[in-house]
């Protein structure tokens, strides 16, 4: 388990892009969750967003909420830094 983790719910549209892969890639330190749902209803189907150590991030795109996944998880390394 990484001292970041990322969540994501599979019915979201952030899964258009292998968000897992990427990230676990890029950030060795973080864990990359796939839920079936993170209970916040309807918001998947509304915009792509996931949970940073819990706080949400959200984007109009896929591609814009993972540069705020990125911007996010960089802000919770450099508490452990």
């Amino acid at each position: 388990m990484g001292i970041v983790v990322v969540e994501v719910c599979d019915g979201n549209a952030i899964t258009t892009i292998d968000i897992e892969a990427i990230i676990e890639a890029e950030f060795p330190e973080v864990a990359v969750l796939m839920n079936e749902c993170l209970s916040f209803c309807g918001l998947c189907a509304v915009r792509p967003y996931a949970l940073v150590n819990n706080k949400r991030v959200f984007g109009k795109t896929p591609e814009e909420c993972l540069d705020k996944i990125r911007i996010a998880i960089k802000e919770e390394l450099a508490v452990y830094q």
